[in-house]
């Protein structure tokens, strides 16, 4: 028997994990001792805290960060063909979007091995379910560029596009850049364009509030190094 790839969420800040996900994800983890993650400390940080019993001796874990090699990963699942069960454990929320998982899950599916999603919480969903946007048709686009000038063409495109779709477009931006991202999008959309902006989703800070450009023009949110989701819809 093959073992199976689980796709294992994690808290998106300081939450009890089983605050926001079910009582399933602390079964999995206590079951599996093969885990593949983006940083051991907060792995270890975050199994301990969903299933304080399980021994921290017996965890295997193996990184998936940006110095990682790919003659290295590409040997991650080897384990699952001795009927191993592997969790890919995400560094907040769900692994695999917006996350390097997304490699280890195409490599699970060319070597036939089971893909299985826990549910946990999604700042990309959550955001998208509570901005009151379509719903129907949206694209989540990651970080726009950083330089000034490539940005303003990158926001403009992504108010054209939402247009001539109808579809809301989410993009992100690393937290300690946010305030100016805020700034460019007010200079730049139109005033009817709407905007969502989603700051600490699940924690006790959380805001999320939508509004057209003009009405944001007056407001000054508290961004600065908070994970944020920025939606825009025209």
């Amino acid at each position: 028997m093959i073992g199976k790839l689980y796709l294992i969420p994690t808290t998106l800040g300081e939450t009890e994990p089983l605050e926001v996900m079910p009582l399933s994800v602390k079964k999995v983890v206590e079951q599996i001792d093969y885990y593949i993650v983006e940083n051991e400390k907060s792995a270890r940080k975050f199994i301990k805290k969903i299933s304080p019993k399980k021994s921290q001796p017996s965890l295997n874990l193996m990184l998936l960060d940006k110095y990682a090699e790919d003659i290295e990963t590409a040997r991650y699942l080897d384990i699952c063909r001795e009927g191993v069960n592997v969790g890919l454990l995400s560094e907040a929320g769900v692994p695999a979007v917006a996350d390097p998982g997304a490699s280890i899950v195409k490599m699970a599916h060319q070597n036939n091995i089971q893909v299985v999603p826990l549910v946990g919480p999604s700042s990309i969903l959550m955001a998208m379910m509570s901005s009151g946007m379509n719903g129907q048709n949206f694209a989540f686009n990651g970080y726009l560029p950083i330089d000034k000038s490539d940005k303003k063409k990158a926001i403009k495109e992504l108010e054209r596009l939402s247009k001539d779709k109808n579809q809301s477009q989410i993009f992100i931006e690393t937290p300690y850049r946010n305030d100016k991202m805020f700034s460019d999008l007010k200079s730049t959309l139109t005033p009817t364009t709407f905007l969502c902006i989603a700051v600490d989703i699940t924690l006790p800070s959380e805001f999320i509030k939508s509004m057209t450009i003009k009405d944001w023009k007056h407001q000054q949110p508290n961004l600065h190094k908070k994970p944020a989701i920025f939606i825009i819809h025209k």
